[in-house]
């Protein structure tokens, strides 16, 4: 999404001054909150960038936790 950052200068007429200006306005991007997850797609897990708010919609499956050590890895390739 696109939008614009207002610069104010003055003090505001609640406050006892006589009002603020906008001196300049410059353009600006609103970007998504991606995290970097590790989720399973298409039944493997991988690592994908999603939004935040879609991890908090549930919208993601997050990977199940590591049960195993990579020395028990290793130790059953060589055996």
């Amino acid at each position: 999404m696109k939008g614009s950052k207002v610069w104010r200068s003055g003090k505001a007429k609640k406050l006892g001054g006589i009002g603020t200006h906008v001196t300049a306005i410059t353009k600006r991007r609103f970007f998504p909150n991606l995290q970097r997850v590790k989720a399973v797609v298409d039944g493997e897990v991988r690592y994908i960038r999603v939004t935040a708010s879609a991890l908090k919609k549930g919208l993601v499956v997050k990977a199940p936790k590591r049960t195993w050590k990579k020395t028990d890895a290793a130790a059953a390739k060589k055996g």
